[in-house]
């Protein structure tokens, strides 16, 4: 057998290129997207504060409780930024803001959704109620009726998102027994543990709908 040939770093490089990635790189890669991820916001706030565009606005038509809504607005504002920023409805909640705990809760074209998780901007030409549009004047609506009578709330931060999440399951209709309400309504968390108030205020309404 011949003798090994032993090559140069230089050789080694030519003749046998490496493939893949080390693992200091990933990490120095990680590192960078993750650091640059969590200073994207606070970049775009300071480019903002000093009129500098970050991104390009859009143009949104949508109607909210009852009312038509042209705005001009960051394509990355949420649909719960939107409200309680730009329209100034505070019912609507911000909470986890992970969609986690509901507390944002409204209905967009009678569906009930995470208000935190959705683009404003893919609510165009949309119908948004939010806990603010739920009563007709100074009449509550059944739900928020049944709310107070049977005590469904202590703190009350999560109420607004309970009810309106409480008034899109009526309309879905999928609940038919005491589990299905509270599996249904597993999407909104109330750290005062009012359950089963919440859940007999639901049963109220759903019975009487």
């Amino acid at each position: 057998m011949g003798k090994e040939k032993k090559y140069t770093p230089a050789e080694k490089i030519k003749y046998f290129p490496r493939r893949g990635t080390t693992r200091r790189e990933f990490i120095l890669t990680m590192t960078t997207a993750g650091t640059a991820f969590a200073l994207a916001p606070k970049i775009g706030y300071a480019a903002r504060q000093r009129g500098i565009p970050v991104f390009e606005n859009v143009k949104l038509h949508l109607n909210i409780n009852g009312a038509a809504r042209n705005i001009s607005i960051d394509p990355r504002v949420t649909l719960l930024d939107l409200l309680r920023e730009n329209f100034s409805m505070h019912g609507t909640k911000k909470g986890c803001d992970h969609g986690q705990c509901g507390a944002c809760t409204v209905l967009v074209n009678d569906r009930r959704v995470n208000a935190c998780l959705i683009l404003a901007a893919t609510c165009e030409n949309a119908e948004v109620t939010s806990i603010e549009g739920l009563a007709q004047g100074d009449k509550l609506h059944p739900m928020q009726e049944a709310f107070i009578k049977h005590d469904a709330f202590q703190c009350g931060y999560c109420t607004p998102g309970q009810i309106c999440s409480a008034v899109g399951l009526v309309k879905e209709g999928h609940a038919k027994t005491d589990a299905d309400i509270q599996e249904l309504m597993s999407g909104n968390i109330c750290r005062c543990g009012a359950y089963r108030n919440i859940l007999a205020a639901v049963k109220e309404v759903q019975q009487n709908a």
